[in-house]
């Protein structure tokens, strides 16, 4: 028989996961013919998720729960649960009860048309206004980066075959983003329409700083068009530059009497010095990670597991 693997990353959960695992069992219970496993991800989370996640696996031993030694993030948390899942097809869902789990059927059902990733397009987003503002620049970035095609929207739940997260897992780099990673693996994607549910309580782990990291990751990661952006932007201004000195020239020979313009002289340097350390950081970015992945710096380090077998923690 199949197997359906539900990975799910754990941060301030303990008072939803246990809805979230409930609702894996209903869903179990509807759409029969098929195993499940639950792989519950600690990201380090200050709450007491890990004692709640405990008793889970206590009591099935389907669940199978990876602790992780500090808070790596969203996606190098998810990394750690699809590296131990064994699943034929793998379900990534949120912890917080927004992921309408009954809906993985639908998801299901049109990955098994032929596609290798199906993503959930919500009908009506239940998301606070900056949650829904940092999804639509996420898809603008996947798809002017990344190569996302167009009319494709990514969400943090979707069902994938067992052959895509295994080669997922292959990317060993500590800056792990899964949406650049599904997109350079397949071009079978698509979506199915679904709807949102209401958060069971609190608000979205999601902060500013978080969201830029997550964007960061994306674009140095699986992508150089940054780089040649601020070529570009040089290439312009460098240009606009060049005319500018002709326009000044030509018209302090027609017009001697005009005078220096120094507030304009310096608006121009800081505007083109701003632009330099612009690039320069920027970079300094690429250089960064590439130093950190020389360095071996890891995606995740594993702290305790349980339910799960040492080849499958590997």
């Amino acid at each position: 028989m199949e197997k359906i693997s539900f990975v799910i990353p754990c941060y301030r959960s303990e008072n939803t996961i246990e809805k979230v695992i409930q609702d894996i069992y209903n869903f179990e219970k509807s759409y029969t013919g098929y195993e499940i496993e639950i792989v519950l991800v600690n990201d380090n989370s200050p709450d007491n998720v890990w004692d709640v996640i405990t008793a889970l696996t206590n009591k099935d031993s389907r669940i199978k729960a990876v602790r992780l030694l500090r808070n790596f993030g969203q996606h190098a948390a998810l990394m750690a649960g699809y590296n131990v899942c064994t699943g034929d097809y793998v379900a990534t869902i949120d912890d917080d009860g927004q992921t309408p789990v009954d809906q993985t059927s639908i998801l299901m059902d049109k990955l098994l048309e032929g596609f290798d990733v199906v993503y959930g397009k919500y009908e009506e987003r239940k998301d606070s206004i900056f949650r829904k503002l940092g999804t639509k620049l996420n898809n603008m970035m996947s798809k002017s980066l990344l190569g996302k095609p167009k009319d494709l929207q990514l969400t943090s739940f979707f069902v994938a075959r067992k052959a895509v997260i295994k080669e997922i897992c292959q990317y060993k780099n500590a800056f792990p983003y899964i949406w650049g990673l599904v997109l350079r693996t397949t071009k079978s994607i698509t979506n199915a329409t679904i709807k949102h549910n209401n958060r069971l309580e609190g608000e979205s782990g999601y902060t500013l700083g978080k969201l830029i990291n997550l964007w960061m990751n994306g674009f140095t990661a699986f992508s150089v068009k940054p780089l040649r952006i601020s070529a570009g932007i040089g290439v312009l201004f460098s240009g606009i530059g060049l005319i500018g000195i002709i326009y000044v020239i030509v018209d302090k020979l027609l017009h001697p009497s005009i005078s220096a313009g120094y507030s304009s002289l310096m608006a121009v340097l800081l505007i083109i010095g701003g632009l330099l350390l612009l690039s320069l950081g920027l970079i300094g970015e690429y250089v960064g990670r590439i130093y950190m992945c020389i360095n071996a710096t890891p995606q995740f380090i594993v702290r305790d597991t349980l339910n799960v077998e040492k080849e499958e923690s590997k």
